[in-house]
């Protein structure tokens, strides 16, 4: 694995992208940082899966989803791409926070609310990038398992220094 300015190494990983997608602004980003792309017709319009990690990522503009609150082919899309992936995240694609992004943002909340879905608001096609980016290399094996250890590294070391958990301990001790 190559190395960044600061020592710690690259992540590189597969991506497989909607053909929808090819000549998006984040595809070229990806590209740059020498992740592995590959298009196909069989995902979602406007998908983004990471094999590896398990995550799948799709992109709406909120411009492409209706005024009221009736059904859209857009909901159609993201209710089908949420039943299809275990692990979703929708990236509402909104450069400005205006009142109608923020009550979009609050439909699809509402709508897939208990569902699988995490709604990611994003403002650029660098965000989107990040978003991405950082929730697939989090969710990843090696990391995740990392991540993990390091929690419950955290908690021992918690329980065992708490002053609470301390007092906790003398009084089943006292009731002995």
């Amino acid at each position: 694995m190559a190395t960044s300015r600061e020592g710690i190494p690259e992540w590189k990983t597969t991506i497989i992208v909607s053909t929808s997608l090819q000549s998006h602004k984040a595809i070229r980003i990806l590209s740059a940082q020498a992740h592995r792309i590959r298009f196909s017709d069989s995902v979602h319009f406007g998908a983004f899966i990471f094999p590896l990690s398990g995550t799948a990522f799709l992109l709406v503009d909120p411009q492409d989803l209706p005024e009221g609150s009736g059904e859209s082919g857009v909901t159609e899309r993201i209710k089908t791409f949420v039943q299809v992936h275990r692990n979703s995240f929708l990236l509402l694609f909104a450069p400005f926070n205006g009142k109608k992004e923020l009550e979009t943002l609050s439909v699809i909340q509402c709508r897939f609310l208990g569902s699988n879905l995490r709604v990611l608001p994003v403002r650029n096609d660098d965000d989107i990038v990040s978003g991405m980016l950082t929730i697939a290399k989090a969710t990843s094996r090696p990391l995740s398992d990392s991540i993990s250890d390091r929690m419950s590294e955290a908690r021992a070391y918690i329980i065992d220094k708490s002053p609470v958990w301390e007092m906790l301990r003398e009084t089943v001790l006292l009731k002995k």
